[in-house]
C-alpha cells in the first residue's frame, strides 16, 4: 500500500504536536503519623504499606480499556502516569465551562475538588459531578442520568478523539485515492490499487442486490462512509498504543447512533415495494393480523440486532485478549507468558478477521 507523502506529513506533524499535552500525574503517597524509629516502628510501617498495596485487578483493567475516559493514557514510567489530557467542556447552573482534564490528577474516585470560576467538581467513575451534591448522593444515586447532581458533558473524551482522528484518516484515504484517479488513467496501483476492490465489493455484494441497479448509487457514499468508518476504527482499537486501541465500535452509544441513522434512512426512503412487503406480505390473508406486528417489530428488530452484534462482538474480543494477557499477572510467573502470548495473537489475528466482518 502506497499512502502519499502529504498524507505521512500531516499525520507526523499532528503526533508531534499533541507530545506537549502529554502530563505527567502528580504521584501521591500515604502519610504516617507517628512515626519512632525503633525496629518495631519501621516493621510496623512496612507492613502497613504492603497491606495498601492494591492487588492486580482483571476487572479494573478491562473496565479502563473497554470504557471511555476523560484523558488519554500513554504509559506508566516510575509509576507515574503518563497522558494526554483532553479537554473539558460543560454546562452548568453558570453557563459554559471549559478547562483542561489534567487538573483532575487523574483521580477518578470523587475525592479531588477542582474549581472552575466559583464552582467545584469531581470525577467518579469518569461522571464529573457538582462537589457539593457527590457528598450526599448514595451509591445508587451515582448514574450518568442524575442531571441534578452532574452538568451536562460535551467533553473530548477518549473515544470522541478517536472518532475525530478515524474520521481525518478516512478523509486522508479517500482524497489520496481521488488524486490518484485524476493523474493515473490506467489500473490503479498503491493506494487505489488497495481500495478499489473493497469499494466495488461493497456496490456489488451489498448495494446493488439490497437495494437495485436502478437506486444503488444514491446510497453509495453513505454506505461506503459506513463500512470504511466501522472497519477502520475496528482496527484502530486493536493497535494497543497511542493514539490508537480506544474501544469506540465496542461502545453502545456509537453503534445505537448508527443504528439509528441506518433506521431512518431506511423508513425515509422505503419505496412502495418495501411497505408492501410490510402491509401485504405475500401470505393468505387470513394471516395479514399475525403478520402485521410481526413485520413492524422486526423494522425495528433489524437495526437493533446490528447494533447489538457490533457492539458484542467488539468488546468480547477486546475482553478475550485482555484476560489472556492478565494470566501473566494473575499466576504472577514469566512461564505463562508463552501459553497466553500464543493465544493473545491467536485472537489478534482473529479479532482482525472480525474487524472486517462486522464492517460488512
Amino acid at each position: 500500500m502506497v499512502i502519499s507523502k502529504k498524507s505521512l506529513q500531516f499525520l507526523l506533524v499532528t503526533f508531534v504536536a499533541c507530545i506537549p499535552l502529554a502530563n505527567f500525574a502528580n504521584p501521591t503517597t500515604d502519610s504516617l503519623q507517628n512515626q519512632t524509629e525503633n525496629v518495631t516502628g519501621i516493621a510496623a510501617t512496612k507492613e502497613t504499606v504492603s497491606s495498601k498495596e492494591k492487588e492486580f485487578s482483571t476487572t479494573d483493567l478491562i473496565d479502563s480499556h473497554i470504557g471511555d475516559s476523560h484523558d488519554f493514557h500513554i504509559a506508566d514510567w516510575n509509576g507515574h502516569a503518563i497522558s494526554m489530557p483532553l479537554p473539558i467542556i460543560l454546562w452548568t447552573n453558570s453557563g459554559l465551562e471549559i478547562f483542561s482534564s489534567s487538573l483532575f490528577h487523574h483521580d477518578n474516585t470523587g475525592t479531588h475538588e477542582v474549581e472552575v470560576n466559583g464552582q467545584k467538581f469531581v470525577k467518579h467513575k469518569e461522571i464529573i459531578y457538582y462537589a457539593d451534591k457527590f457528598k450526599n448522593l448514595s451509591e445508587d444515586d451515582k448514574s450518568a442520568f442524575n442531571f441534578d447532581a452532574r452538568p451536562l458533558n460535551f467533553s473530548i473524551t477518549k473515544l470522541v478523539f478517536s472518532m475525530f482522528f478515524s474520521a481525518i484518516v478516512l478523509f486522508l484515504l479517500f482524497t489520496s485515492l481521488a488524486r490518484s484517479y485524476k493523474k493515473n488513467n490506467m489500473a490503479p496501483k498503491g493506494l487505489a490499487g488497495f481500495l478499489e476492490p473493497l469499494v466495488i465489493f461493497v456496490r456489488d455484494d451489498i448495494a446493488i442486490p439490497n437495494i437495485g441497479e436502478k437506486k444503488y448509487a444514491k446510497f453509495m457514499p453513505y454506505l461506503l462512509t459506513i463500512f470504511f468508518f466501522v472497519w477502520i476504527n475496528n482496527m484502530i482499537g486493536l493497535i494497543p498504543f497511542f493514539p490508537f486501541s480506544a474501544n469506540l465500535t465496542g461502545n453502545i452509544y456509537f453503534t445505537f447512533v448508527l443504528a439509528i441513522i441506518t433506521f431512518i434512512i431506511t423508513i425515509l426512503n422505503g419505496n412502495k415495494d418495501y411497505w408492501g412487503h410490510v402491509f401485504s406480505p405475500p401470505v393468505p390473508k387470513v394471516l395479514y393480523p399475525i403478520m402485521w406486528p410481526v413485520e413492524i417489530i422486526g423494522m425495528f428488530t433489524k437495526p437493533f440486532a446490528l447494533m447489538i452484534r457490533l457492539f458484542a462482538n467488539i468488546t468480547a474480543g477486546h475482553i478475550i485478549i485482555i484476560s489472556l494477557f492478565s494470566l501473566i499477572y494473575i499466576f504472577k510467573t514469566v512461564w505463562i507468558s508463552p501459553v497466553s502470548g500464543a493465544f493473545v495473537l491467536f485472537m489478534s489475528f482473529l479479532e482482525m478477521l472480525v474487524a472486517a466482518l462486522q464492517a460488512y
